[in-house]
């Protein structure tokens, strides 16, 4: 027993490394926890155990819920072309690159190029919204746009990995009834709970929202689905709430940043295998230069189109090129339903944790725009319908 509470040590300090490491580059601490997980993971082989693994999942539920959160229903209303617009074509435009690429260049079999191009189609709520707290975008018209447009994105990618892959059964059908029956009463549940109950030191609020995601991401899980999805669209239906109780929210998020995500990036590090990248460094150049490439031929013209200045239209598209959750969780997919073999697998997780890096760091660095609160963008911005 005494050996769980030093591995708990190990991956805290881990943790507080890359804090620590983040505000002294001045970078998303996502990326940092990412770069020492996979230096921790190659040099000391950091051990995944199930309470580690459940952390992790739980980490990325959370986050994603928050995300969704951010989501303000008002902007996607102001500027639901360009969000829309830039989402669907951020998931079709690297899905077909990629996949005809894997298919045409490689050689990869259609099954298994499919598999390459949903991975490397998405683009990561988690980064994302990590940065967009850190830096404070996600109270700025630009940053909800890009968060509504991520979640167009990867739906996009779970619908195809569900179209293409799933399995049609019963549980399929009653995650699906139980996901929208969920959706349609927790905005007149949540609310009425949060004022029946009041505020208390035992945070019975938060444990109404973790009992919902826990539950109906099982149901995911059973139906061969994804937890992140149904968290992503609870968030959405009660982002109106948490605008009413924005002290919950920083709770949740002091929780998740804190204890649950530093577990979910340090992990997703840990899978990259040195010897395995250097040996397909090559490939997965290509299969990260090729989603980059279709990222920015898709994206970078709508963002002009729609009115974007130049700043922004690199910031957006380059936070668009990012993928981590649904990217891994794909080639995880392929790989558990054997359709990918392992080293295909972790050619396609190491393209998707760089496209976590690369283009965040480049984004950071080079092409922050402006920050302007929203308050200053409901009076001066230009709608980008």
């Amino acid at each position: 027993m005494e050996h769980v509470w030093l591995i708990a040590a190990l991956w805290i300090g881990l943790a507080l490394a890359a804090s620590v490491l983040s505000v002294w580059l001045t970078v998303s601490v996502a990326l940092t926890e990412i770069v020492v997980g996979a230096v921790a993971g190659n040099l000391i082989h950091l051990q995944l155990t199930d309470w580690i693994n459940w952390l992790a999942g739980f980490g990325a539920i959370l986050l994603t819920f928050l995300a969704g959160v951010e989501i303000d229903q008002a902007v996607i209303k102001r500027n639901f072309w360009s969000t829309m617009c830039i989402g669907v074509m951020g998931f079709f435009a690297p899905y077909l690159g990629v996949m005809f690429f894997a298919h045409f260049v490689y050689a990869w079999p259609w099954p298994q190029a499919q598999i390459a191009g949903i991975s490397l189609s998405t683009t990561s709520v988690a980064v994302v919204y990590a940065v967009m707290i850190e830096t404070g975008f996600n109270k700025t018209e630009i940053g909800k746009i890009i968060l509504g447009a991520c979640f167009v994105n990867d739906l996009g990618t779970v619908l195809a990995l569900g179209l293409v892959f799933a399995n049609y059964n019963w549980w399929l059908l009653l995650f699906a009834g139980v996901t929208i029956a969920v959706l349609i009463v927790l905005p007149r549940l949540v609310p009425w709970f949060f004022e029946k109950i009041g505020t208390r030191v035992s945070e019975p609020e938060i444990k109404l929202v973790f009992f919902f995601l826990l539950g109906v991401g099982g149901l995911a899980a059973i139906a061969k689905s994804e937890a992140v999805l149904p968290a992503y669209l609870i968030g959405m239906v009660l982002a109106p709430t948490f605008v009413k109780y924005h002290v919950l929210a920083y709770r949740m998020r002091a929780i998740a940043f804190a204890a649950m995500t530093p577990f979910y990036f340090l992990k997703a590090g840990s899978l990259v295998e040195v010897r395995t990248v250097l040996s397909a460094a090559g490939l997965i150049g290509a299969y990260l230069g090729m989603k980059m490439l279709t990222k920015f031929l898709g994206i970078l013209p709508l963002t002009k189109a729609f009115g974007f200045d130049p700043r922004e239209r690199m910031y957006t598209t380059l936070l668009m090129c990012t993928g981590l959750t649904f990217g891994s969780i794909s080639a995880l997919f392929g790989l558990t339903n054997h359709i990918i073999d392992r080293n295909q697998y972790t050619i396609l997780v190491t393209a998707v944790i760089l496209s976590a890096v690369v283009p965040t760091l480049i984004a950071e660095r080079w092409f922050q725009p402006e920050f302007r609160p929203l308050e200053e963008h409901g009076q001066t911005a230009q709608v980008r319908r």
